[in-house]
């Protein structure tokens, strides 16, 4: 019997997320992710299934060139439209008692006071079941959405998130005290002033005075996810992430980039075990492997080439997306060139072509397979220290069904999946505990405030 591992539902409020052209299917429910009750009955089912949390994706902009035209990407209804996860998180927590809920926010769209705040707002509602996926933005359109001329540089971008995070740490755990509120009928006070302090943040990017303005919510801090394989997300990750997402194209892939991750982590006072990682799969399921075979058939019928390559980004030096058909040796970009070497190596016996990285793209990650091939694969990656999986969608609410009803009694029987939710907070069911642990830098700002509120002076953030 091996460990359970953590199942993620991961989806986006948007009709297309991932697997691009899924939703012509006609029992393809995400094309009516305006309507809540989308979203309420797909938790619902995961909640029941005993799924760990729906994680959301979000982006704030378009993907490809600023300048060029953007038709293919409202043809695709690839991420366009969609809508804000954050706000959705409160109709689906007070819908729902234990399943987590994860969103995205990007530094650049909200300021770190005012996200802090909605946050904690939605900690309280959900009695402790929130996550923040922290990301650093992609596209230069979202860039400009927030009067940024274009994206910042790679390393900039997580410079700001460094102080962004930092000044949401301060506001969650070192602007009120254990104890600050008290309810105090008979005399006549609410919460201890001397428990309440400003955190007088002054940065490079934000001036924040404070005080926090919600009370500690159950878990304090959301449980902090974080996406990205660069040496810059890498690093900021060993800092501040406890669960990290990744896509990998092998489980010895991910090893390496497990054990790097977590070996800088260890390198800055923290455990290996302090970050779980969670690697982003699809499945086709089949009583026998020759279904699986027949459904992928049937699923690849319904690919768009186009909305892949669009995800992609892959344009030329005028901002156009490449046509399908166009020889790799004819591509010339600043995106994607890790694909296009790989496929250049694994296509010998023709030219190959844009259109074959597409097809990378929507087969990569895809397992295919009986319930109990499938749950093979799975120990797979869980033995090259994977912790849990983000469970990809080809439609709604049925990939998240057929994947409850077929793969996860197998995953039972061999002690891979949870029968049933711990008690408590999202970082409890996770981590067994509710709040940050101590290695962690958001905890040096716990009392950090109580002698430093007369004099108005700036506390430090710790060393990286």
């Amino acid at each position: 019997m091996g460990q359970p591992l953590h199942f993620n539902a991961f989806v986006m409020n948007t009709t297309s997320h991932i697997h691009h052209g899924q939703w012509r299917r006609p029992d393809a429910g995400q094309t009516r992710f305006n309507d809540v009750d989308t979203w309420i009955e797909l938790a619902q089912l995961l909640e029941a299934a005993k799924f760990d949390a729906m994680f959301f994706a979000d982006v704030s902009g378009l993907y490809g060139d600023s300048d060029a035209d953007y038709d293919v990407y409202v043809e695709e209804g690839l991420q366009i439209p969609s809508n804000d996860p954050t706000v959705l998180l409160g109709a689906l927590a007070v819908s729902t008692q234990h399943i987590g809920l994860a969103t995205t926010s990007n530094v650049v769209q909200n300021h770190p006071f005012n996200f802090a705040r909605q946050i904690s707002t939605l900690d309280h509602i959900s009695k402790g079941r929130i996550a923040w996926n922290i990301v650093t933005g992609m596209q230069d359109n979202g860039a400009r959405n927030f009067g940024l001329p274009q994206l910042t540089d790679h390393a900039e971008r997580y410079a700001w998130a460094d102080e962004y995070v930092d000044v949401a740490y301060k506001l969650w755990e070192g602007s009120w005290d254990e104890g600050a509120v008290q309810v105090d009928r008979p005399g006549g006070r609410h919460a201890d002033p001397a428990r309440v302090h400003k955190i007088h943040h002054e940065g490079p990017r934000y001036k924040v005075e404070g005080p926090h303005l919600p009370s500690p919510s159950p878990q304090r801090t959301p449980v902090l996810f974080q996406a990205g394989s660069s040496a810059s997300g890498r690093a900021f990750a060993a800092r501040n992430a406890e669960a990290v997402f990744i896509i990998a194209p092998s489980p010895a892939i991910a090893r390496q980039i497990i054990e790097d991750t977590r070996r800088q982590a260890v390198e800055l006072g923290r455990r290996g075990e302090d970050i779980k990682f969670f690697v982003g799969l699809s499945f086709v399921i089949g009583a026998t492997e020759e279904e699986a075979r027949a459904k992928e058939a049937e699923y690849d019928q319904y690919v768009s080439i186009e909305g892949y390559l669009a995800h992609m980004a892959i344009v030329d030096k005028t901002g156009r997306v490449y046509p399908p058909k166009t020889p790799l040796s004819q591509v010339d970009t600043n995106t994607a060139k890790g694909f296009t070497e790989w496929v250049s190596k694994h296509i010998t016996d023709r030219e190959p072509l844009v259109e074959d990285l597409a097809w990378l793209q929507a087969r990569n990650s895809r397992i295919v397979g009986t319930p109990e091939q499938i749950a093979d694969r799975l120990q797979e990656w869980q033995d090259a220290g994977v912790d849990g999986i983000n469970v990809i969608n080809w439609v709604i609410p049925g990939s998240f069904a057929e994947f409850a009803d077929e793969v996860l009694p197998v995953l039972r029987q061999r002690g891979l999946a949870q029968s049933e939710y711990s008690e408590g907070t999202l970082r409890a069911k996770l981590f067994g505990t509710d709040r940050l642990n101590d290695r962690h830098p958001a905890a040096a700002y716990r009392g950090a405030f109580a002698s430093v509120d007369s004099a108005a002076a700036p506390v430090a953030a710790p060393a990286p």
